[in-house]
């Protein structure tokens, strides 16, 4: 049976080994001990909660050492974990909460306003603080000696992760406790993990990445974790070197942030195999900083709906296949597929469509978003652009829903951003598609200089031109402070394009 309870097969192994380090206390955990809090924590829920298999209960923290047991407590009991993303309001989350069907909600104090407001919508849901004498009382009154792991399926929900909605109503992503597993399993092969490698979390718990990146499949293999409580630049540089990290996964946005504090100069990586990036395109430029600072930096892929992990690249390609995101997975199936339907021919882009066990169920409460994206054949339809060269590697050229036509041709953003990226004045770019009288729609790029640089339309449309094919150039440029970006790095187009529009009045 493929359930989920990863922290328990691994506690059975190694119970002795240090599994988790939470930096904001210093407090070091076994996998015995964090076992028996991970029971603990289910317990709770059944006893005082009265939850039981197939409930939902949320989540609305940062990063915790609660939060991780709160996640391995759902593959314990069966009890649906709905993360909630603790930089949205009451407004936002409220869809959530009811889409979900939440029983219970667990929050930290410093969101009380927003879980009583919850609450007030959602009378019948039961609240309990995280922290505090509540909290305290609770955890006391729990005892993991009564409880009895709840037997689960491979296809029971594990936990519900809800897309960020930036295109329209957030979707919860059905994760099963098959999905959990796989994901867990194709890093842990694909990527090469080491049982004595020491790997950092600092994005939000409440993303995959920041639960199934390292977590699942470091615990999997017996590794220690790193957890801090939010992102810290300089202090995510001191862990590298005091707690001699091995392999750290973050976002571009993030990475740009770590290179332009002083630590990036003197701290010593030793220790550190490579770093992975992913949740946006990874500018070149991020690439060319690492490696010249003597790390080898590398570019992942995933989505919630598919698994964070599911392509893989060696160290050689890393290096010399800049901006690859390498080779699916060993129990990954993609295929390239053009707008007729046919595979895609090498070099040209297609969407890409993935098949395994690491693939969702679907959308809860959402058949027919469910149908758009996995077909009869298990085929889940990513919505990516991507291109394939004669070995086999895989490159992101953009998404479906940002490309435009401009005369009739297809125009994928992300290809005329990775060029822009390469101009020595170029810090940060962003290419919508704009309404145009002749062509329908053309390209508008919003960049941000380097400090010391003045932006001209011309000298970039002549960089691109030697690059790009004439029909893919800008037609205008809008030189900004600054691009709009999610948490997660991922840039607001539509808010670039309503900025277009206003600036066009």
């Amino acid at each position: 049976m493929i359930a989920g309870d990863i922290l328990g097969a691994r506690a059975r192994i190694d119970p002795r080994k240090t599994v988790l380090v939470y930096v904001p206390t210093g407090e070091r955990f076994s996998y015995s001990e964090l076992d028996r809090r991970a029971r603990r924590m289910a317990q709770l829920w059944q006893q005082q909660l009265g939850l039981r298999k197939g409930d939902r209960i949320g989540i609305l923290a940062q990063n915790s050492v609660e939060y991780v047991c709160a996640f391995f407590a759902a593959g314990k009991s069966g009890v649906i974990l709905v993360p909630l993303n603790a930089r949205q309001t009451a407004h936002e989350l409220s869809y959530v909460a009811e889409d979900a069907g939440l029983s219970a909600l667990l929050y930290e104090t410093q969101f009380a306003a927003v879980a009583r407001a919850l609450q007030a919508a959602r009378p019948a849901m039961k609240l309990l603080a995280l922290d505090g004498a509540e909290w305290e009382t609770a955890w006391k009154q729990a005892d993991e000696a009564d409880f009895h792991p709840t037997p689960c399926a491979p296809e029971d929900v594990y936990c519900l992760l809800y897309t960020s909605g930036t295109t329209g109503r957030p979707k919860g992503v059905m994760i099963p406790h098959r999905m959990i597993v796989w994901n867990a399993y194709n890093t842990a092969v694909g990527w090469q993990v080491r049982d004595n490698d020491v790997m950092p979390v600092f994005t939000p718990m409440y993303h995959a990445g920041g639960l199934t990146v390292f977590l699942t499949a470091g615990i999997l293999l017996g590794c220690t974790m790193i957890v801090h409580r939010h992102f810290d630049a300089s202090e995510v540089w001191r862990t590298i070197e005091q707690e001699r990290v091995s392999l750290l996964f973050a976002v571009p946005t993030i990475f740009k942030v770590m290179m332009e504090v002083p630590e990036f100069a003197t701290c010593d990586t030793r220790s550190v195999r490579w770093f992975i990036s992913g949740g946006a395109p990874l500018p070149l430029y991020l690439i060319a900083a690492y490696l010249g600072r003597g790390i080898l930096f590398k570019q992942g892929y995933g989505l919630t709906e598919v698994g964070v992990n599911c392509f893989a690249i060696g160290d050689e390609d890393a290096r010399s296949k800049l901006g690859s995101i390498g080779k699916p997975m060993p129990f990954t199936e993609a295929q390239l597929v053009d707008e007729a339907g046919r595979e895609a021919a090498t070099g040209e882009v297609g969407e890409l469509w993935l098949k395994g066990p690491h693939v969702c169920r679907g959308y809860w409460n959402n058949a027919q978003a469910t149908a758009e994206v996995l077909d009869a054949g298990g085929w889940f339809h990513t919505g990516d652009m991507v291109r394939r060269d004669g070995e086999g590697n895989f490159y992101i050229a953009g998404r479906v829903k940002e490309m435009f036509i401009s005369g009739g041709v297809n125009v994928c953003p992300a290809e005329v951003e990775a060029e822009l990226l390469l101009h020595p004045a170029v810090e940060d770019a962003a290419v919508v598609g704009v309404e145009h009288a002749k062509w329908g729609e053309v390209g508008a790029a919003f960049v941000v200089l380097r400090a010391g640089h003045v932006g001209r339309a011309e000298e970039l449309t002549e960089f691109l031109a030697h690059k790009l094919a004439h029909y893919k150039l800008p037609h205008h440029y809008r030189f900004v402070s600054g691009l709009p970006r999610t948490a997660y790095g991922k840039v607001l187009r539509a808010e670039l394009q309503r900025q277009f529009r206003a600036d066009e009045k």
